[in-house]
């Protein structure tokens, strides 16, 4: 007979530090596969917010060797996501997927701060 593990509930207890972003599996396993590729294989992915397009800001993905003094240096299993502290503000919440459909196959922002999105999809307003 297997017993149920109950866990307390913990009262007035600090909030957890929240990641700025978050990817999913299939983000991760996409992104190392792509760093494999390279040559020499970077530190990690920066993901940022710059400004740009139709709507204001678009989201940027690169590759770094090192992240910079000021980042925020996220972990997902052993890939390291770099972010700078002004994209982080528009990055809070934010879920990058990667999708494969019939049509198309890229990285999906899923952005909670996002008020609107130009025609196209490539930039967006907070």
């Amino acid at each position: 007979m297997a017993t149920a593990v109950v866990t307390p509930e913990v009262v007035n207890a600090p909030a957890a530090p929240s990641t700025p972003v978050v990817l999913t599996p299939s983000a991760i396993v996409k992104v190392k596969e792509i760093m494999a590729t390279q040559d020499p294989i970077p530190a990690g992915l920066r993901i940022g917010v710059v400004g740009g397009g139709c709507s204001g800001f678009q989201y940027s993905m690169s590759f770094e060797n090192a992240s910079g003094m000021m980042d925020k240096v996220v972990r997902f299993d052993d890939l390291k996501v770099f972010i700078d502290a002004t994209s982080a503000m528009y990055l809070n919440g934010c879920t990058v997927d990667y999708v494969e459909t019939l049509e198309a196959a890229g990285f999906k922002f899923e952005n909670p701060q996002v008020k609107s999105t130009c025609g196209c999809g490539s930039s967006f307003s907070v």
